[in-house]
């Protein structure tokens, strides 16, 4: 079987290794240069791939380390850009309600522990199986499904956390009186 074309990995995989590139360094630049970072090292090295069913595996794998070297460089000075304006833009597609949810859980999401939050995106946002989550990785199966299942337990209390405050922060409107004119 012959490897695949660049162009072809980059068609099919650019925007699942830029989602999940982006639900690890927390902004869309940093994703981008993550994924383009990824790309970079299939084009010198990716031709060394003997198994070419598994490109997609060495995909993230490779965009994951890359993340732990560029995090251990910056850990030093924590810095996080902000994103609000795109937070805040009105939505046009889908709902509003949608939105918010949407929103509300990646949110959530970004505030788990990296040894959670890394198998969850992996497993729900990219469709990753157990094994491919195992071998990007490099943890064993049973060590994945574990970090599923207590990763999913605390998304659960934090997302149910998240909306109590939301809850508590609605400010009711004072009732007016409206008053007759006769």
């Amino acid at each position: 079987m012959s490897p695949p074309s660049f162009q072809s990995l980059v068609d099919t995989y650019y925007e699942s290794l830029f989602r999940f590139g982006q639900s690890l360094a927390g902004n869309a630049s940093d994703a981008a240069d993550l994924t383009q970072q990824t790309f970079f090292i299939w084009a010198k090295k990716g031709h060394a791939l003997r198994d070419v069913a598994k490109a997609k595996s060495w995909l993230f794998t490779t965009l994951y380390r890359e993340f732990l070297k560029q995090n251990r460089r910056s850990q030093r000075i924590d810095y996080r850009e902000n994103d609000e304006i795109e937070r805040t833009a009105p939505p046009t597609e889908p709902t509003w309600l949608e939105t918010i949810d949407a929103t509300l859980v990646v949110e959530t999401l970004s505030n788990l522990n990296e040894t959670f939050r890394v198998p969850l995106t992996l497993f729900y946002l990219e469709d990753s199986s157990y094994k491919e989550i195992a071998e990007i990785l490099k943890i064993p199966l049973g060590t994945v499904m574990s970090r599923l299942s207590r990763g999913k337990q605390q998304l659960r209390h934090l997302l149910r956390d998240a909306i109590e405050t939301r809850r508590n922060n609605i400010i009711p409107l004072p009732r007016v009186e409206r008053q007759s004119h006769g």
